[in-house]
């Protein structure tokens, strides 16, 4: 039973076997469907047991493919045999084809094993020759070991070697050093023989070679003091360059003494008449010396160049240029002397003259100096500033006697100029270093002339100016104003009449008020530039003033100037301030205050042009608490000797110590505030004299007004307030106004001379007028007067007493063109009737004037506004 069923299960298995190899090649669903190359293999076997069936040899080359893909597999199968016998079964099949398969794998891995077998045939050889290599590589670590050592030994070798010749180099450094030192210590010897050899020049290169090494060794022992016997041989230089010095100190004295020799004894000299010439003179005075500059300045360059290495290189330049100074100084201070003597001598008298030429003298010496002096050194400045301070102190020690016996103010201050400006700024100025020891003596000179000018000064100002004493000549004003004023009308006589001429033809009212206007138009232009005016006319002291003043400006030091210009101008207002007393005193205090008036607006505007500061500070001491602390000393006896802080004697230490306080002194101020306190009261005095009855009567009511309220019911009541009396003073007022208003202007045109001036001048005199008027007229209106009283005085409004003021200014004109028409006449007839013509035909156009005058006024006041030379204070 298990073998049927075994049986069975091998035929079912069989079975199902033959059906899956059946389904293999099934072209629907093949179980292992083949690749194309399996196909290929496939097609071959079926080929090859196609042939083998159809020719039974035992085996048959396969058919090569056409593929070249199959070449391999064919190559693979090109000597399988067929089975035996027939394939009948699957099974036979099958186990052919394993039979086929392991021996087409077999042939198949040939090639493989054939190169197995070639790497192991190449793995024996790399065997047999990494053996060899090894060989080799010891022998190459045997031969790199005794190379190692080779190189050791022979850079060892090399080092020694280097060492070896550094030590020899640095050998050799030190010896070249020890020799180069020793050549410093070896040279004394040689330096010495060469300085003893009388054939060495001092002029020679030789000797320059010498002082270079002596110069060389020098330096080098004092770099290194602490060499062995380094002081030794310092000390042996040392008497190496005094010898060299001592060479050259006697080459130089030799030749700048044989140069003096020649000039101070020429031998070919006729006597002193060969050298006045300035060529013969400056031949024998610069020749020889010119002939040696040469040969000393070869060495004196030599010795200059060195002055920076030894001390004494200096003090051989220095005794070289003093012993040329002293040699020079030998030649030329007789013949400086002797010169300014002859200078002297020819301007005698001149003291100005001989300034100028010895000055000019001892300039062109000082030149012709310091040239030879460059010559010959190239150092030595103060040297040579020394000497020609002594050539140019002759002229100090000549002028001076001369200087101190000077009394002339123009004298003074003309050589002052000469000093200061030819000499000192055109000079100096231009050769400040040539000219250094000249400007020296010179300012020394300027500041005696000067000393001794402020002295003469402050004696000028004493005698001249304060202790002036006025003749009667100078006092006698304004006669004198009137005498050179007629003098002024003829000399300008011919063109006076050319216009007389001209005019002579115009007879209507109209142009004969135009022709007097013109004349006093005219007078007032030439009253501008009269003679009156000029310096010649000025008061004495005023004139003296402004002329030391100007003298002194260029001549002194600004501070001294303010010094003594403050002296100046206050002794000259004291002394105007005394003249005019007496000419008020003589005349009239009109004419006096005028006369003040006219020399103060001199005075301040002849001083303007200095620009300095007429300011001074002075110092004083204020000794009024030293009165009140002694006047408490007394009161605290009984605590002289308090031991507290109430002692007696130390509050008057304290309290009474005198105070030092400082004042500010201005001329120019106090010459302003003079000439205010003048012109305030010369319109005082003015008005005064045009309305003093108005005035007095003005200041009574007022007075009387103020006794209380009672007064002014009264005032009315009173004799001399009367609408009666106050018309009897407004008419005296008013007849005071015709008469006195021309002489006070005629007297401020005579003395003024100055049409702005007597304008701002009288513009607050007219002015205090009409406002005196116009107080009137308030108190009349403000204490009881009617309008009856009010017509019985006939008080003029401000208008009216303007229309006054204008009418009397027109008087006073006619005035001025009858007294210049009289001066025509004294001098000549000709003019006679049109003076004539020029009275009538103004006095019958007299209202056309006062309308003229009008509008003169209004223009005199626009031009008020315009004018800023008003003192201050005036109105």
């Amino acid at each position: 039973m298990d073998d049927v069923a075994s049986a069975r299960s091998e035929n079912e298995n069989g079975r199902k076997i033959r059906n899956r190899l059946m389904q293999w090649e099934s072209k629907t669903d093949p179980l292992a469907a083949l690749s194309a190359q399996q196909e290929e293999y496939l097609d071959v076997l079926s080929n090859l047991w196609r042939n083998e069936v159809a020719t039974p040899s035992p085996a048959t080359t396969p058919t090569k493919p056409t593929n070249k893909e199959s070449t391999a597999p064919a190559d693979c199968t090109a000597d399988i045999k067929l089975p035996a016998g027939e394939l009948n079964n699957t099974n036979d099949f099958l186990l052919w084809f394993v039979v086929v398969s392991a021996e087409i794998e077999e042939r198949g891995d040939a090639n493989y094993h054939k190169y197995l077998q070639q790497l192991e045939q190449r793995k024996g050889e790399c065997a047999h020759m990494l053996t060899q290599i090894a060989v080799a590589m010891d022998r190459l670590g045997a031969l790199s070991s005794e190379y190692e050592f080779v190189s050791t030994k022979t850079s060892a070798l090399n080092t020694a070697s280097e060492q070896l010749i550094s030590e020899q180099e640095k050998l050799q450094e030190l010896s070249n050093e020890i020799q180069w030192r020793l050549h410093f210590f070896n040279q004394v010897e040689l330096l010495n023989q060469r300085l003893q050899s009388p054939t060495l020049s001092v002029a020679s290169e030789a000797f320059r070679e010498c002082l270079n090494k002596i110069d060389e060794c020098l330096n080098y022992l004092a770099e290194n003091p602490k060499f062995k016997d380094a002081a030794a041989y310092n000390l042996k230089y040392k008497q190496c360059l005094a010898k060299a010095t001592g060479l050259v100190r006697n080459y130089v004295y030799s030749v700048i003494n044989q140069a003096t020799e020649a000039t101070l004894h020429p031998r070919n000299a006729t006597g002193e008449t060969s050298l006045q010439a300035p060529d013969a003179a400056f031949a024998l005075y610069y020749g020889k010396y010119q002939t040696s500059a040469a040969k000393v300045k070869r060495v004196a360059q030599l010795i200059e160049s060195r002055l920076d290495h030894s001390s004494e290189y200096e003090q051989l330049m220095t005794d070289l240029q003093q012993h040329y100074l002293t040699m020079r100084a030998s030649v030329m201070s007789p013949a400086v002397n002797q010169s300014i003597q002859n200078v002297k001598a020819a301007h005698k008298g001149d003291h100005c003259s001989l300034t100028r030429s010895a000055c000019s003298f001892l300039v062109h010496v000082c030149q012709d100096e310091q040239r030879l002096y460059y010559q010959f050194f190239e150092t030595g400045a103060a040297h040579l500033t020394v000497y020609l301070e002594g050539l140019c102190t002759i002229l100090y020690d000549t002028m001076r006697p001369f200087i101190i016996h000077i009394n002339h103010l123009e004298t003074l201050a003309e050589i002052c100029s000469i000093l200061r400006i030819e000499m000192l700024e055109e000079q100096v100025q231009q050769n400040p270093n040539t000219l250094q020891a000249f400007a020296t003596i010179t300012h020394q000179l300027l500041q005696d002339v000067q000393e001794r000018l402020v002295f003469r000064a402050h004696l000028y100002l004493q005698s001249d100016i304060q202790n002036y004493n006025p003749s009667t000549g100078d006092l006698a004003y304004p006669e004198k104003l009137e005498m050179m004023e007629s003098i002024a009308l003829s000399l300008q006589e011919p063109a006076q009449l050319r216009r007389s001429d001209s005019r002579s033809s115009m007879v209507s009212s109209v142009s004969s008020a135009m022709e007097t206007e013109s004349v006093d138009t005219a007078y007032r232009a030439q009253q501008m530039n009269s003679p009156a005016d000029l310096h010649g006319m000025w008061y004495p002291t005023v004139r003296r003033t402004l002329v030391c003043l100007s003298r002194l400006y260029r001549c002194v030091d600004r501070p001294i100037f303010q010094g003594l210009s403050q002296e100046a101008l206050k002794l000259c207002i004291q002394s105007v301030a005394y003249a005019a007393g007496k000419i008020s005193a003589a005349k009239t205090p009109i004419d006096g205050e005028l006369f003040e008036i006219k020399h103060l607006l001199i005075l301040r505007e002849q001083i303007a042009p200095f620009r300095v500061d007429f300011t001074i500070k002075e110092t004083s001491l204020d000794f009024s608490k030293v009165k009140t602390a002694a006047f408490g000393l007394l009161h605290k006896r009984k605590q002289l000797f308090s031991m507290g802080s109430n002692n007696a004697i130390l509050e008057f230490l304290i309290d009474g110590t005198p105070q030092i306080k400082e004042h500010l002194l201005d001329s120019r101020k106090e010459v302003d505030r003079q000439l205010k306190t003048t012109c305030e009261q010369f319109i005082k005095d003015a008005v005064h004299m045009l309305v003093g009855p108005l005035m007095t009567f003005l200041e009574k009511a007022q007075a009387t007004l103020a006794a209380g309220p009672a007064a002014q019911s009264t005032l009315r009541q009173c004799v001399w307030s009367s609408p009666q009396q106050i018309s009897g003073v407004i008419q005296e007022t008013q007849r005071l106004i015709k008469s006195k208003l021309a002489v006070l202007q005629r007297a401020m045109q005579l003395y003024l001379s100055n049409r702005d001036t007597e304008f701002i001048i009288f513009r607050p005199i007219r002015n205090n007028i009409i406002q005196s008027f116009v107080k009137l007229e308030q108190l009349l209106t403000t204490n009881g007067y009617s309008t009856d009283d009010m017509t019985i005085t006939s008080c003029p409004s401000a208008e009216q007493v303007s229309v006054l003021l204008s009418s009397a200014s027109v008087l006073a004109a006619e005035g001025m063109a009858s007294f210049a028409a009289a001066a025509r006449k004294i001098s000549t007839s000709s003019s006679v009737e049109t003076v004539a013509n020029r009275k009538v035909s103004t006095s019958s156009n007299k209202a056309a004037s006062v309308q003229e005058t009008t509008a003169e006024t209004t223009q005199e006041n626009e031009v008020a506004a315009k004018i800023d030379a008003t003192p201050a204070g005036i109105e």
